[in-house]
């Protein structure tokens, strides 16, 4: 039968497409498994922390076992569509081990391949400790800090085992100070509110030099409310900020002239009750004439070099009016408390017009002291 076209006129269907017609869509063709196992065979000198797996392409994983020599079974799982295994823990140092993945291709036959390696040897291992106590509640200012316990020579590896993951999420970076010190920080403060994860990966991880890590550690912090200090030196006053409000202005003494209070953003590092405050600590003996030793009932430290807010009773009479301490920001011993009840590790101090020279930002959490576009740069090399 003719097929009528709009344009006029009727057609007849030719032989060819009449076949096409009537002919079936050829199926698809099968593939055979693939199995891509990491590491792969004969491999050693493995990371015992880097992942074990197994990835399946044109068909599906029925089995995956990973032993060791000596017997032991390494456990693993399967993501849900049954294409990927993974070990669900991390390998010792110096052993060997078989991994087996078993499967079935999109041809309906079965597939089998093996792998066995060895893992590395350390000639040294190396341990991490991050500076935030687990489960904290800490200021928009406080950055994390991770100390080595030895020098790294493979800087992006060990940055890859640390990470710093955060809800609502929040841009930041490393920064070197020196081969055993790096830190995270913001590219702003944080939110209040946001929650912290902090996880350093390193066991079984090479950092250069057949150095390798020890042990992972985890640890959490949550961001409490804003809280920033401004101490001026020129009014001998500090004025205190919650959550952008003004709560409260208090007199202050900072650094004498002789010993003036380095100025910049100081960061809450630790707080202390019935404190000794001791000159012997930062070079100059209890015994000399600019010595002392005594105990405060009050102390919130926010640098290395010895600087504090504390409560100071027997330079009330000069609080408010002139510098007369030996650096730290002298306080009554009221408002001494009242700062620790509603200051925390990680809120913000800045000093300013105390006539001393710039804070150093390795002194103490004072990483604000460095720029985004300085601290993008990652430091030392």
């Amino acid at each position: 039968m003719g097929v009528c076209l709009i344009a006029g006129g009727c057609t007849t269907p030719t032989s060819a497409e009449e076949s096409s017609a009537a002919s079936p869509a050829s199926p698809p063709e099968t593939q055979s498994l693939e199995l891509d196992l990491r590491p792969g065979p004969k491999a050693d000198d493995v990371e015992p922390g880097k992942p074990v797996t197994v990835a399946a392409e044109h068909g599906e994983l029925t089995k995956v076992t990973l032993i060791g020599a000596d017997g032991t079974v390494v456990k693993g799982s399967l993501n849900n569509d049954s294409t990927a295994w993974r070990a669900g823990e991390k390998l010792g140092f110096g052993k060997e081990y078989t991994l087996t993945a078993r499967g079935v291709g999109e041809d309906g036959e079965r597939a089998m391949k093996r792998a066995t390696f060895t893992t590395a040897v350390p000639a040294q291992t190396v341990s991490v400790t991050p500076a935030v106590v687990d489960g904290a509640t800490v200021g928009v200012g406080m950055p994390v800090s991770f100390r080595f316990s030895a020098p790294i020579s493979d800087k992006d590896a060990a940055e890859r085992a640390l990470r710093v993951t955060s809800e609502p999420k929040t841009k930041g970076g490393f920064y070197w100070f020196n081969d055993e010190w790096v830190v995270w920080r913001p590219k702003d403060h944080w939110e209040p509110g946001t929650e912290v994860t902090i996880d350093a990966d390193i066991y079984g991880r090479d950092f250069g030099n057949d150095m390798y890590g020890a042990q992972d550690v985890s640890t959490s912090m949550t961001i409490g409310k804003r809280v920033v200090a401004v101490a001026n030196g020129k009014t001998h006053h500090m004025s205190v900020w919650i959550d952008g409000h003004k709560v409260k202005r208090m007199p202050i003494s900072m650094g004498k002239p002789t010993h003036p209070t380095p100025h910049g953003t100081y960061t809450v590092m630790s707080e202390h009750y019935d404190y000794t405050m001791d000159s012997s600590t930062y070079g100059v003996p209890v015994d000399d004439d600019e010595g002392y030793e005594i105990t405060v009932s009050h102390a919130t430290r926010l640098s290395y070099s010895g600087i504090f807010y504390h409560s100071a009773p027997w330079s009330v009479g000069d609080q408010g009016n002139r510098n007369v301490s030996h650096g730290c920001l002298n306080l009554s011993t009221a408002d001494a408390e009242w700062m620790m009840n509603n200051s925390k590790p990680g809120d913000l101090v800045r000093v300013v017009k105390s006539g001393g020279q710039r804070l150093e930002p390795t002194d103490g959490f004072s990483v604000w002291q460095l720029p985004w576009r300085e601290w993008r740069t990652g430091g030392v090399d």
